[in-house]
Order: structure tokens, then C-alpha cells, then sequence
């Protein structure tokens, strides 16, 4: 895997909510890289550097180039954490990449062939995506920015899982162990879809029906009560 971002950063010696406030008011990010076999150690990012950097699959799943000063050190982003309201990212946790020492880290699933598909072009299915990324595990050398599943040859009414993705020389799924084999797209009838959601309509109606019918009771034993009186 080649290493396509590089990364500012400066030491954080001050740590505490106080002082990655204070922080993230100045433009900046608090973040923690650890593991390479030695102790964590706080650093501060740069916001806008960043922004222009996490909509960018390939930075979630490729190996970053931390630099602090003349020092750098290679890592992977393990997860981004965004403010819940704004566009800002809040803290950043970087995991160190020792070339000996594998990885686990998500990566996306790219589709192809689905327009060719012979459920989708002449047996009129549509395509459901189950799963977009997955994780892998491999040496850093061997880190594959993304896999690719061919979908140029299902028909309708069938499915590709896990198992089914091709995977480069020295790259294990770990979600595979213990016998587990998840779907992750599947080409189905337009109509399945609309023959599912037709239950889930019958019975929100019949939940309005009878959420309805206690108060409808009331109102027709006053008219009959009136009623009598006449």
C-alpha cells in the first residue's frame, strides 16, 4: 500500500476536555497515536488540513505519513470523530505501523459490472448492496486500499457473500473465522421489495385502527346517551 497523505502535527503536552477546548476553538485537533509497541502519545492536528483530507475514502483506509517536526512516523486512521451538529472533527485516533506488525483496518468495497448483470439488464432485477467496506488484516506491505467484487455474472435472485470477494496474496478477512459468511449484495425483483413493505403498511394501519377505535367508543355512547334523553 502506498502512503498518500501526509499529516501535520505538533506534540500535545497540555490534555484534559479544558485544554482540547481550547484547541479545537484555535483550529486545531486533539489526537492520540498509540500502539507500534510504545506508549501513547498526544498530538494536535490541524482542522482545515484535515477537512480536506477525511472525505476522501482512500484516508480511512490507506497508511498516513504522521509528521512532527523532522520526526515521522507512519500510521493508519483507526477513527474520526465528528461533531454532532457541525462540520468539525473533534479528535482523531492514529494507530502506529510497524512493517513486521499486521493491521486490522476497514476498507471499501468497490462493485463492478452491475450495469451488465444479467439480473439487472434482462431479468429486470435491482441490486442491493448489504455491505460497503469490510475489514481486513494483512502486513502493512500487503494492505490493499480497497476490494473489488464482480457482479458482472449474477443473475436474479442471487446473492455474492463475504467468501465471495477476491482477496489479494496475504490479506485475511477475520470476519470469516468461526464459519460466519455474511451477505453483501444480492439482485432481487423490484416487486420483493414492495411485497415486504405491503405487511408493515397493514399492520401500521391496523395499529392506527385500534388506536382509534377506544376513542371512537366514548363519543358513540354520549350520542346514544343524549339520545335516550329526547
Amino acid at each position: 500500500m502506498r502512503i498518500s497523505f501526509t499529516i501535520g502535527a505538533d506534540f500535545r503536552e497540555m490534555q484534559g476536555k479544558g485544554a482540547s477546548r481550547r484547541l479545537r476553538h484555535a483550529g486545531k485537533v486533539p489526537a492520540i497515536l498509540y500502539g507500534g509497541r510504545q506508549p501513547p502519545r498526544p498530538l494536535i492536528l490541524d482542522q482545515q488540513n484535515l477537512l480536506t483530507m477525511i472525505d476522501d475514502e482512500r484516508f480511512h483506509s490507506s497508511i498516513v505519513q504522521i509528521k512532527v517536526g523532522e520526526e515521522t512516523q507512519p500510521a493508519v486512521v483507526k477513527a474520526v470523530q465528528m461533531h454532532p451538529a457541525k462540520n468539525v472533527v473533534v479528535h482523531v485516533d492514529l494507530q502506529r505501523v510497524l512493517p513486521d506488525e499486521k493491521l486490522r483496518i476497514r476498507v471499501p468495497i468497490h462493485f463492478k459490472g452491475e450495469s451488465v448483470a444479467p439480473g439487472v439488464k434482462s431479468e429486470g432485477g435491482v441490486i442491493s448492496h448489504m455491505r460497503a467496506d469490510v475489514e481486513v488484516m494483512a502486513l502493512p506491505k500487503d494492505l490493499p486500499e480497497f476490494l473489488e467484487l464482480d457482479l458482472s455474472d449474477m443473475h436474479l435472485n442471487q446473492t455474492k457473500f463475504l467468501s465471495d470477494i477476491p482477496l489479494p496474496e496475504g490479506v485475511t478477512l477475520p470476519e470469516l473465522r468461526g464459519g460466519r459468511n455474511p451477505p453483501v449484495v444480492a439482485i432481487h425483483s423490484p416487486r420483493a421489495a414492495e411485497e415486504e413493505a405491503a405487511p408493515a403498511e397493514a399492520a401500521a394501519a391496523a395499529a392506527e385502527s385500534a388506536a382509534a377505535a377506544p376513542a371512537a367508543a366514548p363519543a358513540a355512547a354520549e350520542e346514544k346517551k343524549e339520545g335516550g334523553k329526547k
